[in-house]
């Protein structure tokens, strides 16, 4: 069996992760906090992202962040009476708001009962020097991780989704994260528009370099309401099949170190909202896919370090 799992998966799950550090469940509560992004105040923002800033699973923006984490735990609590959370500010850019703001809101959060920590998704630009003073006091008290949108390493790529940022800023930002002992999550997509299946496995490759802590892959799918759907509807381009995401996938954690934790390997839209590919509605089935490929290949991440 694979080292880092408990499930005879062949990845280093987060499950694994988090029973081994705490030794009981531990559950990622979504929250929409009501940030912007600064992606938004030039144009449109990434021309994949959903109105609600890759929110969609995330709180009712319209209740407060107690309200919104109470109504998950309140859910949870039956099965898994104690426990442990961690509130995952979700929607949108995290850190853009002026210190005070995001001080009362993640704090109003620590301080309810077992919450161990906090995952912050946000950008490589949207960090002050102020900021990121707080975030290194942040993670002396609890339990935190920095969530760091790059979706790609290739500029090309980076421009035509209007990224708005550089390789070479989110890197920075990694190693100033890394280095004052914060954990780093990256998010990539597989299957962006002209990219090859090298192109992405050599996004893992150069990831794999970097001192990071965990990462999250998704599968480019196409959602209304969106540039991405408005250029998908004049000039369709290549949507990976299944059996295509699955083999990236598959070579993509042979090329990691197995200490990378996987905190996701598929993605999940809204069926109502889902142009496509509509596989990706069959979540588990995608996940068991993989295990059974995995096992068919016998191989595992890291294997091809």
């Amino acid at each position: 069996m694979f080292k880092y799992s408990l499930d005879n998966k062949r990845y280093h799950t987060l499950n694994y992760y988090y029973k081994n550090k705490y030794h009981k469940k531990v559950f990622k509560v979504s929250l929409n906090a009501g940030f912007s992004c600064p992606n938004k105040k030039n144009g449109t923002g990434c021309i994949f992202c959903s109105p609600k800033g890759s929110g969609d699973f995330a709180g009712d923006v319209t209740e407060d962040l107690i309200t919104q984490f109470n109504k998950v735990k309140d859910i949870m609590s039956k099965k898994w009476p104690d426990a442990y959370y961690i509130g995952y500010f979700q929607a949108n850019t995290n850190t853009y708001a002026p210190l005070p703001i995001l001080k009362e809101k993640y704090e109003s959060i620590l301080n309810l009962p077992n919450v161990i920590g906090l995952n912050i998704a946000t950008r490589s630009d949207a960090i002050s020097e102020e900021t990121l003073n707080y975030l290194k006091e942040l993670n002396t008290k609890t339990d935190l991780t920095i969530e760091l949108g790059l979706q790609s390493i290739h500029e090309k790529t980076l421009k035509f989704i209007n990224r708005g940022h550089t390789l070479e800023n989110f890197t920075a930002m990694v190693y100033k994260l890394a280095n004052n002992n914060i954990k780093v999550v990256v998010h990539i997509i597989n299957g962006l528009p002209g990219e090859t299946k090298e192109d992405m496995i050599n996004t893992v490759k150069f990831l794999n370099k970097l001192p990071i802590h965990g990462l999250k892959i998704h599968m480019l799918h196409i959602l209304k309401n969106t540039p991405l759907n408005d250029l998908y509807q004049i000039k369709p381009f290549k949507i990976l099949s299944k059996e295509e995401y699955i083999d990236i996938v598959i070579n993509q954690l042979e090329n990691l170190r197995p200490e990378i934790v996987i905190h996701r390997i598929t993605g999940d839209p809204k069926k109502e909202d889902l142009i496509t590919p509509t596989w990706l509605l069959k979540k588990f089935c995608v996940l068991n896919d993989i295990d059974i490929e995995m096992q068919k290949r016998n191989t595992y991440q890291g294997q091809a370090l």
